[in-house]
């Protein structure tokens, strides 16, 4: 165990290296702005004051943001997808692969679980012995099951998953912004160190090199800020982009797209005013999510609302609604397709009957001439 532990010290030594270097480029670039390019570099104060307030803004969220994604720890699933004493005894003894799986469906009958393995099992991790929520992977990294599991990020030693993916979208973002407003502003003054319009001073080497870090960061970050904004506009993480969820009826991609606008308030929120502060205001607990399987959203096309039942038009009568879409039909399989469909041509053919009885009544009331 000794060496065991020695090498996990290491490693968690090891995993701050990144962190520090991103902190270190975080301080000398605040230098090299502030103190080399406003105070020493540029003469007019109405531009100086304009630079430093935009900038301190834009560091202060770059900051803020990276902090907490940081220091924010990863979300493990709740106690209730643990199996209980007599459960997980009974689970230990069986060498069975279908004993084991049977005891872990008696288990979760009656979590909120949709999702399965390849091969149609229930989701067990044998390292944390906990049934794994929908869109929950085990880290090695972090050595633990994390709730919404998107990727482990070196650049913020942490597991980007449920609890802290906003703050990492706002990270990426205001990192973005950062980036752009330094080379923006730097761009002048460094053609003007370079054409020599500005003596050689000791500023010359910060502003030079500040506008190549800037720009090398802002194109670098630019196609990951994207994936992952293209990834939020879809509703699935990294993972799920490389390996579809699987549910009871097979792999769906698209199985916790709610449509964009639905999307965007899964990470985000439902109050718009607190989606540009890292702040936490994602919505549900990280366990259960709305999916396509159980829920209808009205910006799917092809759609008819669940909610509200089919109206019959002779007498009123209610009847079971029709499948709500092609990805829902789907995922709920052709034996519920199959019952609606019964269920509504008997009710149809008992309207025609009763309408056909009624109609012959009426022509046998009518007075002979």
């Amino acid at each position: 165990m000794a060496p065991s532990n020695v090498l996990r010290c290491c490693q968690r030594v090891v995993g701050w290296i990144p962190v520090i270097f991103i902190t270190l480029v975080a301080c000398w670039s605040y230098y090299a702005y502030v103190v080399e390019l406003c105070i020493f570099t540029i003469q007019s104060i109405g531009e100086k004051v304009i630079y430093l307030v935009v900038f301190h803004l834009s560091f202060v969220m770059f900051v803020w943001s990276y902090w907490k994604t940081i220091f924010t720890p990863p979300t493990n699933p709740s106690k209730e997808f643990r199996l209980i004493k007599a459960d997980k005894e009974q689970y230990d003894r069986e060498e069975r692969p279908e004993a084991q799986q049977e005891i872990l469906r008696r288990a979760a009958k009656d979590l909120p679980i949709y999702t399965r393995t390849a091969n149609g099992a229930i989701r067990y991790c044998d390292r944390c012995q906990v049934i794994k929520p929908d869109r929950c992977h085990h880290c090695s990294a972090c050595d633990m099951c994390v709730l919404k599991m998107d990727h482990h990020c070196p650049w913020v030693n942490n597991c980007v998953g449920f609890s802290n993916y906003k703050y990492f979208m706002l990270f990426l973002a205001y990192s973005l912004l950062y980036c752009l407003f330094i080379a923006a502003t730097v761009l002048q003054y460094f053609i003007k160190f370079w054409t020599g319009d500005l003596p050689d001073t000791h500023a010359k080497f910060h502003v030079l090199f500040l506008f190549f870090v800037a720009a090398m960061f802002f194109i670098s970050l630019l196609s990951l800020f994207s994936y992952h904004c293209w990834l939020v506009s879809k509703n699935r993480s990294t993972i799920e982009a490389f390996r579809a969820p699987v549910f009871r009826n097979g792999p769906d991609k698209n199985g916790f797209s709610l449509g964009f606008t639905k999307n965007l308030k899964q990470v985000y929120g439902d109050q718009g005013k607190y989606w540009l502060l890292p702040i936490f205001t994602s919505l549900g607990d990280g366990c259960s999510y709305p999916t396509r399987l159980v829920s209808q959203d009205p910006e799917q096309p092809n759609s008819i609302n669940h909610t509200e039942p089919a109206k019959n038009s002779a007498d009123g009568q209610s009847l079971p609604p029709r499948p709500l879409s092609e990805s829902q039909n789907r995922l709920l399989g052709g034996t519920d397709q199959h019952w609606i469909d019964e269920e509504s041509d008997e009710e149809s053919s008992k309207v025609s009957n009763q309408n056909a009885a009624i109609s012959i009544d009426q022509e046998s009331t009518k007075p002979s001439t």
